[in-house]
């Protein structure tokens, strides 16, 4: 646990969407839901003191997220200070923009999704969040963003001229949330990346994730307009779905994003990735980066464990430790496998 003189961040896709609007409400509030119960003794365990999570759904009222929050505080752990803004995913564009040929299928939307809100993104604190002043850079076209690499298939845009011109680069969204800690305000840089698979020879989702992760180089270079980014105090975190050495997409943007000097790598750590690598075998054995720092539990037919869950500091901010919630065996081994594929991903630094 934190101590009174340090921070706690953590970042963790729960994979709590539901197939359809209010389902995951019914499952939260039902209280009986294993996988709802597993992602709240998760986050109970390693209680951050701000939480960025992925994978659950928006509704307008926020009335999933607060009964969330409303489980965690049971089990004393509260967080009076509640964001989320509505995701891309499962905005409806009426084109086809994942050129199947066909309108109105999960693919078609801004980000995938068969819902609008649906997967979404919302941040837990402890501490103010300051809402007036978050930047949403979830509404810019792919094409405006600078240098952008755009899908085209034998010199022709993909899947064409008219859905990339509507096309948001964020999957889910890219925020810029400060939070005041004490006389200090800390920038939380939250994105989930689109996976860079699930497409064809035109590289559309593997081009989209690079891109993703450009945008916080670029912000933080003041390329993108508007107000001046902040130049100290900052963390990007978020789902990056990509891995600097193994498993699909362009791992190199990965490894551009974890080599910016204004960013510190904290390489956060287990026991459970090397255990589970070591157990499983398949794709794990051929891959060549540390298993201790891998943070999802996929497939070991096809990509294996990979590392693609972050908590990145400014370089001005005191590392004090990191690691990834993935016991090697015990009771709570059983609920971080039950809770979601990815696991927590925690930083502290100290007080600013």
């Amino acid at each position: 646990m934190a101590s009174a003189d340090v921070l706690r961040l953590a970042t963790y896709n729960t994979e709590l969407s539901r197939k359809g609007p209010g389902l995951l409400l019914r499952d939260i509030s039902g209280g009986k839901d294993p996988q709802v119960q597993a992602i709240v003794a998760v986050i109970v365990a390693a209680r951050p003191d701000i939480v960025l999570l992925q994978g659950i759904d928006y509704d307008m009222d926020g009335l999933a997220l607060a009964a969330l929050a409303d489980l965690l505080r049971r089990r004393d752990l509260d967080y009076p200070y509640l964001f989320a803004l509505p995701p891309n995913t499962g905005l409806r564009t009426g084109l086809d923009l994942d050129g199947d040929g066909r309108t109105g299928g999960p693919g078609d939307a801004q980000g995938f999704g068969y819902f609008t809100g649906q997967d979404g993104m919302a941040i837990l604190s402890r501490y103010p969040i300051e809402d007036s002043a978050a930047r949403d850079f979830s509404g810019l076209l792919w094409v405006d963003l600078p240098g952008a690499t755009l899908p085209r298939i034998d010199g022709r845009p993909f899947p064409s001229a008219q859905a990339q011109a509507v096309q948001r680069l964020s999957d889910t969204g890219h925020w810029d949330v400060p939070v005041r800690v004490g006389d200090t305000v800390l920038h939380l840089l939250a994105f989930h990346a689109s996976p860079p698979v699930f497409d064809g020879p035109e590289d559309r989702n593997g081009l989209r994730n690079r891109d993703e992760l450009r945008l916080w180089s670029l912000y933080l270079d003041g390329a993108l307009g508007g107000a001046p980014p902040p130049q100290a105090g900052f963390v990007v975190l978020g789902d990056a779905n990509l891995d600097p050495a193994d498993g699909d997409g362009r791992s190199a943007a990965m490894v551009d994003l974890l080599a910016d000097l204004r960013l510190v790598d904290p390489t956060p750590r287990s026991g459970g990735g090397v255990a589970a690598a070591q157990i499983q075998g398949g794709a794990n054995t051929v891959q060549r980066g540390d298993p201790a720092l891998d943070t999802a539990d996929w497939d070991d037919a096809g990509p294996g464990n990979l590392r693609v869950d972050y908590v990145l500091p400014s370089a001005d901010l005191a590392v004090l430790g990191s690691g990834v919630v993935w016991p090697e065996d015990g009771a709570l081994a059983d609920l971080v496998a039950t809770a979601s594929r990815h696991r927590l991903v925690w930083l502290d630094i100290a007080l600013p």
